[in-house]
């Protein structure tokens, strides 16, 4: 039986996780599961699952949770913060991390994973965007494993014909991601001026947490996918494309030399990509019903409205600039998305917010984990000052 650490457990994918462990209960066991601040949901985890660890992010409510859990009878053993964090993804019975936390507050947990030699199922694609290169070279010198669980990195992944592939050796021309086009598709820029941000988390096709529901909104999400394939699969800028495809049912295809077009299919599910990294290389039953093509009729392919959807260039601009750009435009973006969601920055100065953050911080060299974490607080210090002073 392999033990599996979910960090992040309260959240979408979190609840995806576990409702594939319990489908095996014989094969999987979920041995750490934290959230960041929810602890009722946690104690309700731990009550079904009985992992040996639960951490709660908040250290301010580690106390709470001790005495919830000891309520409850739990052998549980509790901690909080980011040492509770990086417990949880170290511990040595966990075979498995899921890394589910949002944003940049999951960088260190997934960092610690991957240089205790675990096999990754990241989803967290903030760690790769802001630390890409320490990311895989704690994995090579871990001799640990990461297997994407974004569902159109996962499709990629399956589409190539080994995990660590060489893309050219292997003929590959391109990747090609998909986009759904999040609530606004067809949307002109004029039409997006006063959107709340209930709509911007109505997403047709995924269930999601809001912050990456708004980033779905505005193609933020896509644009830091197009910086997560470039890590995951060495792909230069030129050789990753974005097409909207509305039905969400080609999660992503990779286009060979030859003129083969792999894809991977399935319904808009998580549990498809984490049935599959958790078994890799075998196969196990998710719970996600069978794909009915007929019921589906068409299926249909548009080129992103980056007029409109500007987050997606400025998320290829990153990526070209390298260095420390691509941490400032995910610092800035949390920002941006965190002041959306309270209601005191409108939904189009988002990606406006971005920029200006951008050109006022260019890009510098980032070959340690110290200058990313300067750079991340840097951006989010200049973000808010240039909110107050332009958008407020």
């Amino acid at each position: 039986m392999k033990q599996v650490a979910i960090l992040g457990a309260t959240g979408s994918i979190g609840a995806s996780s576990l409702n594939v462990i319990a489908r095996h209960p014989q094969r999987y066991r979920a041995s750490a599961l934290t959230a960041s601040s929810n602890v009722d949901a946690l104690v309700a985890l731990c009550r079904r699952f009985a992992p040996d660890i639960a951490v709660i992010a908040e250290e301010s409510l580690e106390a709470t949770l001790r005495d919830k859990i000891a309520a409850a009878g739990l052998p549980t053993r509790v901690a909080s913060g980011r040492e509770g964090l990086r417990e949880a993804a170290t511990q040595a019975s966990s075979e498995i991390v899921i890394a589910a936390i949002v944003g940049s507050a999951g960088l260190d947990s997934t960092l610690a994973a991957a240089r205790a030699g675990k096999r990754l199922l990241l989803a967290n694609k903030e760690a790769v965007v802001m630390a890409g290169r320490l990311l895989f070279d704690a994995l090579r010198a871990s001799g640990g494993e990461l297997i994407p669980i974004d569902s159109e990195h996962n499709a990629i992944f399956q589409c190539l014909p080994n995990p660590r592939v060489d893309l050219a050796r292997a003929g590959v021309r391109k990747v090609v991601l998909t986009a759904s086009g999040g609530p606004f598709r067809g949307k002109a820029r004029a039409d997006l001026a006063t959107v709340t941000p209930d709509q911007a988390c109505a997403h047709p096709n995924w269930r999601m947490g809001r912050k990456i529901s708004v980033d779905s909104a505005t193609l933020m999400n896509k644009g830091l996918e197009v910086i997560e394939a470039h890590w995951l699969f060495g792909a230069s800028a030129s050789q990753i494309e974005v097409v909207v495809h509305p039905q969400s049912i080609v999660h992503s295809l990779v286009e060979y030399a030859d003129g083969s077009v792999l894809a991977q299919l399935g319904n808009p599910d998580m549990r498809t990509a984490l049935a599959h990294a958790l078994a890799w290389p075998d196969r196990v039953e998710s719970g996600v019903a069978p794909l009915d093509l007929l019921a589906i009729g068409q299926l249909n392919f548009e080129a992103p409205d980056r007029q409109t959807f500007r987050c997606l260039d400025l998320a290829y601009h990153a990526l070209e600039a390298g260095g420390t750009a691509p941490t400032t435009l995910n610092a800035a973006n949390e920002v941006a998305v965190a002041a959306f969601l309270e209601g005191t920055l409108p939904f189009l100065a988002i990606s406006e917010l971005i920029e200006a953050t951008l050109d006022f911080l260019p890009a510098a060299p980032a070959s340690d984990l110290e200058t990313l974490v300067y750079a991340d607080l840097t951006a989010r210090r200049e973000a808010q000052r240039i909110m107050q002073r332009s958008f407020c």
